[in-house]
């Protein structure tokens, strides 16, 4: 039997256990910087498959499971998300739906676990050769926190990679089809917030007051037009209002108090950090002109996620070997993902994993991951660590 005979025959022995383990996070859903269970019940599972080395609360409620090989060797990270979003579940059909109210995996990271999970038994099963692979469950990725969480925590220090990979489901394209692109792989996105303070008055004698009503509109109309005015034809990029509010439901006052939220994502971190000035300086002149208080503040902040050329051709080689159907996209996901802090300091690569093309899409209330797909993910995984740690696929 080939290789790809044992690993596929040796998956058909512990897929059931890697649905009841998804469906188990599943309905534990806990969202970002709150997993403390999620990462109990991942814990509890890699110590059956007998890691060489368990790290916990690694950037909070991080978990690394380290499969050594017998011999010095590279070091390749494979990396999924602990967090579920404060999203109400609208699947009152499935048996494993959320118990924690307004917590629930909308984003399939219920799936990746279960993927790494269903790594760390092929490297138990058949252990390297050579280096090390390390599985990383990193906490608080919906809110652009945790991969830095993790990446300034000491205890990465001694796990630090060589290469490191991951992938996301993407609703819209075919169970177990692989997405790819060399380069940019998923756009920066970040979380303007600004807010104005003038002065409360009576609204019968505005001009005592500080009214902050024109800076907010103003505002928000040369927001809207900042891909216009700002990018060139050959650039992307998209500002979406996401928040605004002007003083309080009062129509005796004229408020004093108003504050804009706004989403900004480009591609590119450069033209990213060229946008975060513009919008800074946009935000401080409308104030002055208005005579308000203004500060201005970022939150949500992820970086582009970059796919190295070599590790980009791995996925396809390893896509090839499984005869998986695979794309080439044309153009970087609008969305954005924490990964790509990973990819500023380590070479690696994400890629896209079909969730179905009638799946509901990515943080909607009835999306939930398909458990067909495990398989999928969890082969591409064990084939790019055979190529690194026993094939020299970096070294050729």
């Amino acid at each position: 039997m080939s290789q790809n005979g044992e690993i596929k025959k040796y998956f058909s022995e512990i897929k059931e256990d890697l649905i009841k383990l998804r469906h188990t996070i599943h309905k534990n859903a806990e969202v970002s910087g709150k997993e403390e269970h999620t990462a109990q019940i991942i814990q509890k599972y890699l110590k059956k498959l007998k890691p060489d080395n368990l790290i916990t609360g690694i950037g909070g409620n991080g978990i690394a499971a380290e499969f050594k090989g017998e011999s010095d060797g590279p070091t390749v990270m494979i990396r999924c998300e602990l967090d579920a979003l404060p999203i109400v579940e609208l699947n009152d059909d499935i048996p494993y739906k959320s118990k924690n109210e307004g917590s629930s995996h909308k984003c399939g990271h219920d799936g990746h676990m279960a993927i790494l999970c269903g790594l760390g038994h092929m490297l138990h099963k058949f252990e390297p050769q050579a280096g090390r692979a390390i599985l990383i469950f990193q906490p608080a990725e919906e809110t652009g926190e945790g991969a830095q969480w993790v990446l300034d925590d000491d205890k990465f220090k001694d796990i630090e990679p060589d290469y490191i990979f991951a992938l996301h489901n993407v609703p819209g394209y075919p169970k177990g089809m692989i997405l790819h692109r060399p380069g940019i792989f998923s756009s920066a996105s970040r979380g303007l917030i600004v807010k104005y303070n003038g002065a409360t008055t009576h609204a019968s004698h505005p001009e005592n007051g500080r009214n902050p009503a024109l800076a907010m509109a103003h505002l928000i109309e040369e927001l809207l037009a900042f891909p216009q005015l700002h990018t060139s034809f050959s650039q992307a990029a998209l500002v979406t209002i996401i928040h605004a509010k002007l003083g309080e439901i009062a129509f005796g006052t004229s408020p004093g108090y108003a504050e804009v939220m706004a989403t900004v994502r480009t591609h590119e971190d450069d033209l990213m950090n060229q946008l975060v000035e513009k919008a800074e300086d946009l935000a401080k002149k409308n104030g002055s002109i208005h005579d308000l208080d203004t500060t201005v503040d970022w939150t949500q902040v992820f970086h582009a996620t970059f796919n190295e050329k070599k590790s980009h051709k791995l996925v396809t080689k390893v896509a090839d070997q499984w005869g998986y159907s695979k794309k080439t996209l044309q153009r970087p996901f609008s969305w954005s993902e924490d990964f790509g802090r990973f990819t500023v300091k380590h070479k690696g690569a994400m890629f896209g994993l079909g969730s179905g093309e009638d799946q509901p899409q990515l943080h909607n209330g009835n999306y939930d991951f398909p458990d067909e797909i495990i398989e999928y993910g969890t082969t591409m995984f064990y084939g790019i660590v055979d190529e690194i740690l026993n094939k020299n696929y970096f070294q050729s």
